[in-house]
C-alpha cells in the first residue's frame, strides 16, 4: 500500500486532507506540532481525528517555542484580531511555519518510505499567508526532490494540496462525502481548553461562512 504523511493540525482542512488521502488508498502517517500555539486544544482535536479516520501512526512533535516569535498565535501579549477584510498579511502569520512543518514531514516521509505529503493549504479562503500559495507548494516539491536521497535517485516526492482551489463550503462538502465528523475538529485561533471557539477570528469566520454556504449545520462549539 502507498504511504503518505499528512500534516494534521486538528482543524477542518487538515481533517479533510487526511480523509481524502485515506480514501485514495494511502496508508496514512499523521504529523502534528506543538509549537507554543495558544490554541493548543487543536492537538487534542488532531488526536481525535487521527483515531476516528484511522492512521498507521500519529506523531505530535514538540518544537522550541522560541522559533516562532512575533505572531499572535504564539505570543499572548499580541491580541488575536477579529476578522478584517483586506490583503495584508495578518499578525496571526507564524514565521515560516509551513516550511518548517513540511521539512519535518519530508524527513519523516523519507524515513518510512512515503512519497506523498498532504497539506491542507488553500489559496481561496485563507488569510493571505505566503506559505499557503500554490507557488510555495510547487517550490517546496522542487526542493524535496533536490534535497533527498530518494528524490535525486528518481523516487520522487509529491506535495499534495488538494484543497488549494476549494473554498470552505466545497471543502466541507468534500469532507462530509468522505465521512468526516467536523465536530471533532478545532479551527479557532484562540479556542479555550475545551475547544470552544471565539467565533470572531479569521479562522472562525471562514469556517462559519463555509457551513452557511454549504447549507450544513455548524457543529462548532462557541464560547458565547
Amino acid at each position: 500500500m502507498k504511504k503518505a504523511v499528512i500534516l494534521l493540525s486538528g482543524g477542518l482542512d487538515s481533517a479533510t486532507c487526511l480523509a481524502l488521502a485515506k480514501s485514495q488508498g494511502f496508508s496514512c502517517y499523521a504529523l502534528s506540532f506543538s509549537y507554543g500555539q495558544r490554541h493548543s486544544a487543536e492537538l487534542l482535536a488532531a488526536a481525535r481525528v487521527a483515531k476516528a479516520i484511522g492512521v498507521v501512526e500519529h506523531k505530535i512533535v514538540s518544537l522550541d517555542v522560541g522559533l516562532f516569535q512575533g505572531s499572535a498565535l504564539t505570543d499572548e501579549s499580541i491580541v488575536v484580531p477579529d476578522y478584517q477584510e483586506g490583503e495584508a498579511i495578518p499578525v496571526t502569520y507564524v514565521p515560516a511555519r509551513n516550511t518548517i512543518f513540511l521539512a519535518m514531514a519530508l524527513g519523516f516521509a523519507e524515513s518510512v518510505g512515503a512519497r506523498d505529503l498532504f497539506i491542507g493549504a488553500s489559496s481561496i479562503d485563507f488569510s493571505h499567508y505566503p506559505d499557503c500559495r500554490p507557488e510555495f507548494i510547487d517550490a517546496f516539491q522542487t526542493l524535496a526532490n533536490l534535497a533527498t536521497k530518494a528524490g535525486v535517485e528518481g523516487d520522487k516526492f509529491t506535495v499534495q494540496a488538494p484543497l488549494q482551489y476549494l473554498n470552505k463550503a466545497q471543502t466541507i462538502q468534500l469532507g462530509l462525502s468522505l465521512g468526516v465528523d467536523y465536530q471533532l475538529t478545532v479551527s479557532c485561533y484562540q479556542a479555550d481548553e475545551l475547544g470552544k471557539a471565539c467565533g470572531q477570528c479569521d479562522s472562525c469566520t471562514f469556517r462559519q461562512r463555509g457551513f452557511v454556504a454549504a447549507n450544513v449545520q455548524d457543529p462548532t462549539l462557541y464560547k458565547t
